[in-house]
């Protein structure tokens, strides 16, 4: 089957349609519109086969997390999702895998109203590389440097399931099989936050979502805003599956460096935090306050139980020999 085969038998015209693209899968570009008030947001992410994902991880999940994390980085920025470009390699033309993970794709456009509008498909190695547009009124983008001290640091969700289902992945820690199941769910079928991010725009002074482990994101947010910041490790949000599985420890290790959660972890001035609240409630979202910023000088410190809690930073990184995953 040819280049031009998958395409039309695989993603043409099986995604969600939107109203602003003009033409989409089958010319050499896509037209879309952007609207008036609006600013553009782009992000690409690649997804590798044995890295980012288990090997026997099934196509269609494969699909929904190359997606997921495309549309994270939007909701880190407060951007409301809009199109989507892929581009695949496949080392071979297998049906069944492109009819699932053509099934995947197609899933997540119809659920967050996105629209597939072009790409690429190439033969080698299997990696997945989208491209993900979104909208953002003009001049209320969530950044990662407006952080001030006395801002208060919040996380959504929980942290450290995705690292903890990976190691079940690799029998390194063995769970109850619920448990298990939602570790997992975590690992290979993350949830954008994009509610939450749209929601903050007006609220929070910066934003990131949680990728590469909670504390190696963090420190993204202090550089680009020059401040340090004080973080509470009794308060971090762990999952029943978490304290159910490991020691409380080990849970902390997950929640502070464990990669691939794509929760978004934000900060808000003291000011706004009844408003915060407010709109979390109307949401039905839980975030939690997890610390706050502080002055330069002070850098990073963490706390449990109200003494100095010591950690290495080791969130996952490309090219370090040694990461988390």
């Amino acid at each position: 089957m040819s280049e031009f085969s998958i395409i039309e038998n695989y993603f043409q015209g099986r995604s969600f349609q939107r109203r602003d693209v003009a033409l989409g899968i089958g010319d050499d570009c896509a037209i879309t519109d952007i609207p008036e008030g609006q600013s553009l947001a782009v992000t690409t992410d690649t997804l590798v086969n044995g890295i980012h994902f288990p090997e026997s991880t099934p196509p269609i999940l494969v699909a929904q997390k190359a997606v997921a994390v495309n549309l994270s980085d939007l909701a880190a920025m407060g951007a409301e999702p809009a199109w989507l470009s892929l581009s695949l390699s496949i080392p071979e033309h297998d049906e069944q895998w492109l009819h699932e993970f053509s099934l995947g794709i197609q899933q997540m456009s119809e659920y967050y109203s996105v629209q597939l509008i072009g790409g690429d498909t190439v033969k080698g190695p299997l990696s997945i590389t989208i491209t993900a547009h979104g909208f953002i009124p003009k001049d209320q983008a969530l950044t990662r440097s407006r952080a001030k001290p006395g801002d208060l640091l919040y996380v959504s969700g929980s942290l450290g399931d995705a690292a903890l289902g990976l190691d079940i992945c690799k029998g390194l820690v063995h769970a109850h099989p619920s448990h298990k199941n939602f570790a997992l769910d975590r690992l290979n079928n993350p949830s954008p936050r994009v509610l939450v991010g749209t929601m903050l725009r007006r609220i929070a002074s910066s934003c990131i979502d949680v990728s590469d482990g909670m504390l190696s994101d963090l420190k993204h947010i202090l550089y680009a805003s020059q401040c340090g910041a004080l973080v509470h490790v009794d308060k971090l949000p762990l999952s029943h599956a978490m304290t159910q599985t490991v020691s409380a420890e080990q849970a902390y290790q997950y929640a502070l460096n464990g990669g691939d959660d794509y929760e978004l972890l934000f900060t808000v001035p003291e000011s706004l935090k009844g408003q915060l609240e407010l709109a979390l409630v109307n949401a039905n979202v839980s975030a939690t306050c997890i610390g706050q910023i502080a002055g330069l000088n002070e850098k990073l410190r963490l706390t449990l139980d109200g003494e100095a809690y010591t950690t290495e930073i080791n969130g996952y990184d490309h090219f370090e020999e040694e990461c988390s995953e």
